[in-house]
C-alpha cells in the first residue's frame, strides 16, 4: 500500500496513527528481508546479497512524496522505497535473490540481475508503451556506482521538455511535465566523476530531480575522511545553493532516522522541484548499515566498537520504533505483536519463493534421473550411467546447471552406442536449451515488429537534373524533416545548437526549432548521453550528439553498462531507443582520427553501430531508427561532410537498412570488405586493380552490429573464392570481428581457395598530419599491393613481384 503523501493536513489522528503504524511495518518487514537474505546467501541458495538496512526511514519517506508519472533512477539499497510504492513484495524479494527467471514471480530482471536492483514496467508485451502517467516509474538500477546520475538527467529533462515544447503528444507520458526524477546514491560514490558531471549539468539544464544523498560515512570499508573533503558532501557542495540572484540548486539536510523531519524534508524537495523545476540535493546524514556493505565481509572489520554501538542506537528503524511510543500512536506490546506478525509472513514468504523456484526444477532433476535409469539398462556402460544418475538424485536443492551437466557427461559415455533410450536423452537436453536458453539470452534487441532489422529499405531517387551539394545539406536537410515530422525528437551536443555543429550539418535548425530542440551542452560526453538514455525512456526521440567518436571513450561505460543493457536487464520490459550520432574516421593525429571500432564492438552488444559511406547513407539510417526501438551509434565520415553528393528528390523518407551489406561494385576474383572513409578508398583501387587483370567485388559492410543478417558475404566469396577485409582500426579490431562473422557465423571458409586476409592501421593510434596518416593506415597503394600479393601467391607468373 502506497504512504499517504502528507501527515499533517487532511487526515484525522487515527489515520495518522494507521499510517505511521504501516510505514512501520514497511521499515520491518524491510529489514526482516534483508536480515533473512543475508542469511539464504550465508547458506548458499543464493549467490550474493546486497540489502537496504539501515536506509527504511528516508525511503518511507521519499516513497510518500513520490506521485504518480514520477521516476526513479537509484540506488541498489533501495527496497524500502520499492515497497513503499507497491512494486515489491518479500515474496519479488526473495526471487530475485534466488534469480528466479520467471518475470512474473521476479519481475525486476527475471534473475538476470543479482537482487537489490529494480524496476517498473513500461512497455506491453508488444513492446508498445503503458501510461505512464497513471504508475509509479522505476528505471532499471545497475551496479556501477554512480553510473544511475547520467540516466537520472535525462528523466528530469524529460519533464522540462514536456512542459516547454509544444506539439509533443505527451498521453503516456507527462502531465505538463510535473514528473520528478528522484536519484538516490550513496555518500562514497559522490565522488565518483559521474556524479559531479550530472549535478553540474543539472544545475545548468534546471531540471526536476530529487538527489538523495544516503550517507553512512563508509564507502564498503573505507571512511570518508578518505572519500571526501570535509567528509561532508552537503559542504562541500555550498557552491550549488541557489540564491535570489543566480540559479542553482536547493540543498536540504536531515538526519537519516528523524522520521518526522524527513517526511516534511520530502515534501519541501518534491515542491521545488515539481512546480518551480528546481534540483534538489537532499543530503541524509546519520544513517546506518547494519549489516555492513554486502554478504562478501562483515563491518566489525573495520568498524570500532563505539562506532558499531552508536550504528546500534541510531539504527532508524529503532528511533522510529522509540517515537512512535513516545507519541502515544501505539504500545511496546502492539509493536511487539506488529513485529511477530511481519516476521513470520516474511519467513512465509521466502518459503514459498523457494518453493515456487525450486519445484520446476525438481521435477527436471526426476526427469533426468529417470532418462538416466532408462539409458543404463541397456548400455555397456551402465556402471558410469548409474553412477552419473546417483549423484544426480542426491542432490536435494539442484540447480539447471547440475541437471544439464550430468546428462552431457552421460552422453559422453554412450557416445558409440546407438539405442532409442540415447535418442530420448539427447532430445530432452536439446529441448530444455532451447527452452531455457531463452531466459538467458532473449531481448538483447527488440523482439517486437518495431526492430530496427525489420524496417525495410527504401533507397535514394533522384531527378534527371539533380543537384550535387556538400554531404553536410543532405544531412542538414534530413534532420529538418525529422524535427518538422518528429515534434518528440531533439538533439543536442558539443557545439550542436548556436553554429549547427563543427560540420554544419544542422545549420539554423536552432533558429528555426528553438533551443530546446536543437541545444548546445557543456563538454561532458558521460552526460549527454545520460540525457539521451533518461528522455528515450520518457517517450521522447533524442540525438544525442558525441563531437567525435574518439570522445565517446568519456561516455563508453554508461553505453555499455547501461544504454545497452537496458532492454536486456528488463527482459523487454523497457527500451531506450536513444540515437548517438557521432564522427569518425580519417582526419588528422591520434585524437581526430575515431577508429576505435573493435573496442566499441566488444563493449556496446545491445546497440546497433552503423558506419555509412556517405550521408545519404547516413540520413537513412537517422530515418530508419526513428521507425525502430533498438538505440544505435551512426558514425558519419570526418572527411565527407564536404564531399560531393546527389541530393535525392526523396530525402524524408529514404530509408538504410540495418544488419544489410550493399555491393557497390560486382567482381569475381576477389571479395574486398570494408567500410566509411576507407570503402571510398577501395572503391578507386578496385578500379586500379582492373588494370593488372584483378575483378574485385567491392563490399560494405554499412552496419556492424548486426552485421550481415543476409549473409551476403558468404555469397559473394561462393563466386569470387577470396576475401580481405580492410579496415583503419587497430590490427585484430573491427576486422577480427568482421572475419570471425564471415568464416565461424556465415561459414564461407568452406568456398576460399586462398587464405582470407585482413588488412588494417598500425598498432599504435595514426600519427598527425597527410605523412601520418599515410604511414599509419592503409593507403591505396597498401590495399592494391595487398590484393595483389593474394594473387601473386596463387600464380607469380602472371602476377610477378612487386617489391
Amino acid at each position: 500500500m502506497h504512504t499517504i503523501s502528507d501527515l499533517k493536513n487532511n487526515i484525522s489522528f487515527e489515520d495518522f496513527k494507521a499510517e505511521v503504524l504501516n510505514d512501520y511495518k514497511i521499515a520491518v518487514k524491510s529489514r526482516e528481508c534483508s536480515l533473512l537474505g543475508r542469511r539464504e546467501v550465508l547458506t548458499g541458495k543464493a549467490k550474493f546479497g546486497i540489502f537496504g538496512d539501515g536506509k527504511e526511514i528516508p525511503q518511507l519517506a521519499m516513497a510518500k512524496a513520490f506521485k504518480k508519472g514520477d521516476w526513479r533512477s537509484g540506488y541498489y539499497r533501495d527496497q524500502t522505497f520499492m515497497m513503499a510504492i507497491d512494486e515489491l513484495t518479500a515474496e519479488q524479494f526473495f526471487a530475485g535473490l534466488y534469480a528466479n527467471t520467471n518475470l512474473e514471480l521476479e519481475p525486476m530482471s527475471a534473475g538476470r540481475q543479482m537482487g537489490g536492483h529494480f524496476v517498473t514496467h513500461s512497455l506491453n508485451n508488444d513492446g508498445s508503451w503503458k501510461d505512464l502517467t497513471s504508475q509509479y516509474n522505476s528505471s532499471a538500477d545497475i551496479s556501477p556506482t554512480a553510473a544511475q546520475m547520467p540516466r537520472l538527467l535525462g528523466l528530469a529533462q524529460a519533464s522540462k521538455i514536456f512542459r516547454n515544447v509544444e506539439g509533443i503528444n505527451t498521453s503516456n507520458f507527462s502531465v505538463n511535465g510535473n514528473e520528478v526524477a528522484w536519484g538516490t546514491i550513496g555518500n562514497a560514490s559522490t565522488s565518483e566523476g559521474l556524479f559531479f558531471e550530472t549535478i553540474n549539468a543539472a544545475g545548468v539544464l534546471q531540471v526536476p530531480l530529487v538527489i538523495s544523498i544516503w550517507d553512512d560515512e563508509y564507502g564498503i570499508s573505507v571512511h570518508a575522511k578518505h572519500q571526501t573533503t570535509k567528509e561532508n558532501i552537503s559542504e562541500i557542495l555550498k557552491g550549488f545553493q541557489r540564491d535570489e540572484y543566480q540559479k542553482g540548486f536547493e540543498m536540504l539536510r536531515v538526519k537519516g532516522w528523524d522520521y518526522a523531519n524527513l517526511v516534511e524534508t520530502y515534501q519541501e524537495a518534491s515542491y521545488f522541484a515539481r512546480t518551480e523545476h528546481v534540483p534538489v540535493i537532499i543530503h541524509v546524514t546519520e544513517v546506518t548499515q547494519p549489516q555492513g556493505h554486502s554478504t562478501s565481509g562483515s563491518h566489525e572489520r573495520y568498524k570500532s566498537a563505539e562506532r558499531l554501538a552508536w550504528e546500534t542506537e541510531h539504527d532508524c528503524n529503532t528511533k522510529m520504533r522509540e517515537w512512535i511510543i513516545e507519541s502515544g500512536i501505539a504500545t511496546n506490546e502492539t509493536l511487539i505483536e506488529l513485529e511477530r506478525t511481519i516476521k513470520r509472513e516474511v519467513r512465509d514468504a521466502k518459503k514459498n519463493a523457494w518453493n515456487t523456484f525450486l519445484k520446476p526444477i525438481l521435477k527436471e532433476q526426476s526427469e533426468m534421473v529417470s532418462l538416466l535409469k532408462q539409458v543404463a539398462t541397456v548400455s555397456v556402460n551402465s556402471v558410469f550411467i548409474e553412477k552419473i544418475k546417483d549423484s544426480l538424485a542426491a542432490i536435494d536443492e539442484p540447480t539447471r546447471k547440475d541437471i544439464l551437466s550430468h546428462g552431457r557427461k552421460a552422453l559422453v559415455q554412450i557416445v558409440k552406442e546407438s539405442f532409442p533410450e540415447k535418442e530420448q536423452l539427447r532430445n530432452w537436453i536439446n529441448n530444455r536449451f532451447q527452452v531455457i536458453q531463452p531466459d538467458f539470452s532473449s531481448h538483447l534487441y527488440s523482439e517486437t515488429n518495431r526492430s530496427n532489422t525489420l524496417i525495410k529499405e527504401i533507397k535514394p531517387s533522384y531527378s534527371e537534373d539533380a543537384p550535387l551539394v556538400d554531404g553536410r545539406i543532405i544531412l542538414r536537410d534530413n534532420f529538418d524533416n525529422i524535427f518538422s515530422n518528429y515534434p518528440e525528437a531533439l538533439v543536442f551536443g558539443e557545439d550542436t545548437g548556436n553554429i549547427g555543429d563543427v560540420n554544419q550539418g544542422l545549420e539554423g535548425l536552432q533558429e528555426k526549432f528553438g533551443e530546446l530542440r536543437v541545444a548546445d551542452t557543456g563538454i561532458r560526453e558521460a552526460t549527454i548521453i545520460g540525457q539521451g538514455i533518461g528522455m528515450s525512456l520518457r517517450g521522447l526521440r533524442p540525438i544525442a550528439e558525441i563531437q567525435y567518436l574518439d570522445y565517446i571513450l568519456y561516455a563508453l561505460q554508461i553505453i555499455s553498462d547501461d544504454l545497452a543493457t537496458t532492454h536486456y536487464r528488463t527482459k523487454g520490459k523497457q527500451k531506450a531507443p536513444l540515437i548517438i550520432r557521432t564522427r569518425g574516421h580519417r582526419l588528422e593525429g591520434i585524437w581526430h582520427s575515431g577508429s576505435q571500432m573493435g573496442g566499441i564492438l566488444h563493449l556496446v552488444r545491445g546497440v546497433n553501430v552503423l558506419v555509412p559511406r556517405n550521408m545519404t547513407k547516413a540520413a537513412g539510417f537517422y530515418n530508419t531508427l526513428l521507425k525502430g526501438d533498438d538505440p544505435a551509434i551512426v558514425i558519419e565520415c570526418l572527411n565527407g561532410y564536404r564531399l560531393k553528393e546527389k541530393m535525392p528528390n526523396n530525402l524524408s523518407t529514404i530509408q538504410t537498412p540495418i544488419g544489410v551489406v550493399e555491393t557497390v561494385k560486382d567482381g569475381t576474383d576477389i571479395t574486398l570488405v570494408s567500410y566509411g572513409s576507407t570503402l571510398r578508398i577501395v572503391e578507386h583501387v578496385a578500379k586500379d586493380l582492373i588494370s593488372v587483370g584483378i575483378d574485385a567485388e567491392v563490399i560494405d559492410v554499412q552496419s556492424l552490429l548486426p552485421f550481415d543478417l543476409h549473409h551476403d558475404i558468404a555469397k559473394s566469396i561462393k563466386k569470387t573464392n577470396r576475401v580481405m577485409v580492410i579496415d583503419e582500426d587497430v590490427p585484430g579490431g573491427a576486422s577480427a570481428y568482421i572475419l570471425n562473422e564471415i568464416l565461424n557465423v556465415q561459414n564461407a571458409y568452406q568456398y576460399l581457395d586462398s587464405q582470407p586476409k585482413t588488412l588494417t592501421a598500425k598498432d599504435h593510434r595514426p600519427a598527425y598530419g597527410n605523412d601520418g596518416d599515410y604511414f599509419s593506415k592503409p593507403s591505396a597503394e597498401d590495399i592494391f599491393e595487398a590484393v595483389y600479393n593474394v594473387f601473386h601467391e596463387v600464380n607469380p607468373s602472371e602476377f610477378p613481384k612487386l617489391r
